[in-house]
């Protein structure tokens, strides 16, 4: 008996296990480490998945990976759900995903935390980076629902606290498919225009663009998925790049989002940031007060410095009357001074001219005539006579005495002393 064989060519082969692999495996869940990990022009994921033992191909197309929040890298745990298909060109079976999770750990915590560390690494949350508030914000921008809880606890509180603030609201979705966009776009939006505010429905000022000078980024709390709009690298980029100093108070405690990270104030509610907004009123106000009791203070003692001033001027100055009545006192002073000066001078005069007298009539010749000597003069001009050879005989001679004179003729002449 001839024995018949059944010879397959290769893609009846490959047919036959494809029909039972993928009938088989139709939904399955399969756990390994990621290796290989590509990604192709077209936008596909590839890689395999493996174990201590086996090695699985594993592809996610385009329409599935744009959905997965997180980075898929080498090394990475993660459990993938799909189906096995054989692909006939290699005669390879291989897993087609449709999810993929990270083993241990959420795929939106992981993909908040391989964002946060990425943004961490480029300086996003560097205290230096981050803007001051301004002394007194009085237009304050608002992201956030205007629908939600939110934002009547920051008007309430703002109302009773700062009602000197005018407050700008750009209503957006803060949680949902697109709500990031929103976000991200009203805070650009902030930064842009320099329109006025009009006035929206129930009293709530709805944003027409007027420049401001604080933006608050907020919602109430939540879970990881409810928030996950606020730790969208779009906002958190949108939130750094602002020139408009922020404020984020997005959710509560346990929930710190990116936006909280990368805003240059963080706060825990949207309660907490109205408060912020009121307690720079109230330092402002208390720094007035300051400045307002030293001015106080110190013009106080300037006009104190300045009516003391004024009295001692006041004693100072006289009037002209008095000036020329003073005027004339001294004049009459420096008269009596000139007369008792002059007085004084005139003595001394006539001190020293009596002086002078007396020592003139002790060398007067009638002084010493007086004393018994005689004058004796040759006639007839008058001259003395000193010495007797200036005389001959026959000369007519004048003597006077101290009382009278008498005429002479000369007789003889003794030239000898005796």
């Amino acid at each position: 008996m001839v024995e018949t064989r059944h010879i397959y060519t290769v893609s009846e082969i490959t047919r036959d296990i494809k029909v039972v692999l993928e009938n088989t495996f139709r939904e399955v869940w399969v756990e390994g480490e990621v290796s290989n990990f590509k990604v192709a022009t077209s936008g596909h994921f590839y890689f395999t998945i493996k174990d201590e033992a086996s090695v699985l191909a594993a592809a996610m197309f385009i329409r599935a990976n744009r959905e997965v929040k997180f980075k898929i890298e080498d090394g990475l745990k993660v459990i993938c759900f799909g189906r096995i298909e054989v692909y006939s060109p290699r005669g390879q079976y291989q897993l087609i995903v449709e999810k993929i999770e990270p083993e241990g750990v959420g795929a939106q915590q992981l993909a908040f935390e391989q964002l946060k560390a990425r943004l961490l690494k480029e300086g996003l949350f560097a205290p230096e980076h981050k803007k001051p508030l301004p002394l007194m914000p009085f237009r304050l921008g608002i992201v956030t629902s205007s629908a939600g809880a939110a934002v009547r606890d920051i008007l309430q509180i703002l109302k009773k606290g700062a009602p000197c603030v005018d407050v700008l609201i750009r209503s957006v979705r803060v949680q949902g498919e697109g709500a990031w966009r929103e976000i991200a776009e009203a805070i650009e939006d902030f930064n842009k225009y320099s329109r006025q505010a009009n006035e929206g429905e129930g009293g709530i000022p709805h944003f027409a663009g007027k420049e401001v000078d604080v933006i608050i980024i907020c919602r109430g709390g939540g879970s990881l998925e409810d928030l996950w709009s606020f730790n969208e690298e779009a906002v958190a980029r949108a939130v750094y790049n602002s020139r408009i100093p922020t404020i984020s108070a997005v959710g509560h405690q346990i929930n710190v989002t990116l936006s909280d990270l990368v805003a240059d104030v963080f706060v825990e509610t949207p309660s907490a940031a109205a408060k912020v907004i009121v307690d720079k009123k109230n330092a402002l106000l208390a720094q007035i007060d300051t400045y307002k009791y030293r001015l106080n203070s110190s013009l106080s003692t300037f006009i104190a410095d300045l009516r003391h001033g004024l009295v001692a001027l006041r004693h100072m100055l006289k009037s002209p009357l008095d000036r020329l009545l003073e005027k004339q006192q001294l004049l009459d002073e420096l008269v009596n001074a000139l007369n008792s000066n002059a007085a004084h001078f005139l003595n001394m005069l006539k001190e020293k001219f009596k002086s002078l007298i007396e020592k003139l009539e002790t060398l007067s010749p009638l002084s010493i005539l007086s004393r018994g000597y005689s004058l004796t003069m040759l006639m007839p001009d008058g001259a003395i006579i000193r010495e007797a050879d200036k005389l001959k005989p026959g000369d007519s001679v004048k003597t006077i005495l101290a009382k009278g004179s008498f005429l002479s003729s000369v007789r003889e002449v003794n030239e000898d002393a005796s």
